[in-house]
C-alpha cells in the first residue's frame, strides 16, 4: 500500500472581504499518496491554483487540517512553517521568479545558503547539469531563453531535495515544443527521485500524463480519477 504524503481535512478558505469575499476552497478532503503523480485540472476561479498554494504551505486555511509527511502545517507558526516548506517542498511556478542580478548558478545556490545547507553552490551546480546547463551557470536570467529559465527555476526547487514537488503551470509562458522538453524532465525527475508531484495544468493532454487527475470546480473537488478507477475496480470485483 502506498504511505501517505499530503492528506486535507475539511480543508476552508474565503479570501477577501465583506462584499469581494470569495470562498475559494469548500471543505476539501484529499488524500495523497508517496510518490503519486497527481495532475490539478479545472475551470479559471474554481480554486485549482489555491488548491496548490494551501499544499504549498503559501496559503492558510480558515478552517481544517492539512498534514504533509505527518507533520500539521495548520499548527507551524509562520518561520517553522517556512523552514519546513524549504526542507521538503519544492515550487516551480509559471513565471520563473529568477532574480535578476544572479547568475543562474547563484539563483539556485542563495536559497540554500540561507537555509544553512552545507556545499551549496556544489549542489547548485550538481543540480544546474542535471537540467542540461551545466553549460550557463554563470549566464544570467535574461542571457537565458524561457525554457532555460524553466530550467534553472527547476533545478532550484530540486536543490532541497524535497519530497514533494509543486508545479503550477510550468508551461504556461512556453512554446509547445520548450513546453514539452520541461514537461519531459519534470516526469523524468519525479520518476527518477520518487517524489510526489502536485501538477496544476490547463493542458489535458499534460494532466492525462499523470497517474491520477483531480478536477476542481467552484471551490470542490468534483472528479477524482483514483476514486473513479476504484469505484470501476469494485464494480467489477
Amino acid at each position: 500500500m502506498t504511505n501517505t504524503i499530503i492528506e486535507l481535512r475539511k480543508a476552508d478558505l474565503t479570501l477577501g472581504s465583506a462584499a469581494a469575499s470569495v470562498h475559494v476552497l469548500k471543505g476539501i478532503d484529499l488524500t495523497v499518496g508517496q510518490g503519486e503523480a497527481v495532475g490539478i485540472v479545472g475551470p479559471s476561479g474554481s480554486g485549482k491554483s489555491t488548491l496548490l498554494m494551501v499544499l504549498a504551505g503559501l496559503e492558510r486555511l480558515d478552517s481544517g487540517e492539512i498534514f504533509i509527511r505527518n507533520t500539521p502545517l495548520h499548527d507551524l507558526s509562520e518561520d517553522k512553517l517556512a523552514d519546513f516548506r524549504g526542507r521538503n517542498i519544492g515550487i516551480v511556478f509559471q513565471s520563473f521568479h529568477l532574480i535578476a542580478n544572479m547568475t543562474a548558478l547563484e539563483n539556485v545556490a542563495v536559497p540554500l545558503e540561507l537555509a544553512n545547507v552545507k556545499n551549496p553552490f556544489d549542489i547548485a551546480k550538481r543540480e544546474l547539469t542535471a537540467v542540461g546547463l551545466g553549460q550557463r551557470l554563470n549566464h544570467y536570467p535574461g542571457q537565458l531563453s524561457g525554457g532555460e529559465q524553466q530550467r534553472v527555476a527547476i533545478a532550484r526547487a530540486l536543490a532541497p531535495s524535497p519530497a514533494v514537488l509543486i508545479a503550477d503551470e510550468p508551461t504556461g509562458n512556453l512554446d509547445t515544443e520548450t513546453g514539452r522538453q520541461i514537461a519531459d524532465l519534470l516526469f523524468a525527475k519525479q520518476a527518477e527521485r520518487g517524489m510526489t508531484l502536485l501538477l496544476v495544468t490547463h493542458d489535458n493532454s499534460l494532466a492525462a500524463r499523470c497517474s491520477r487527475q483531480i478536477r476542481v470546480r467552484s471551490g470542490e473537488i468534483a472528479g477524482d480519477s483514483a476514486g473513479e478507477t476504484k469505484r470501476a475496480e469494485q464494480a467489477f470485483a
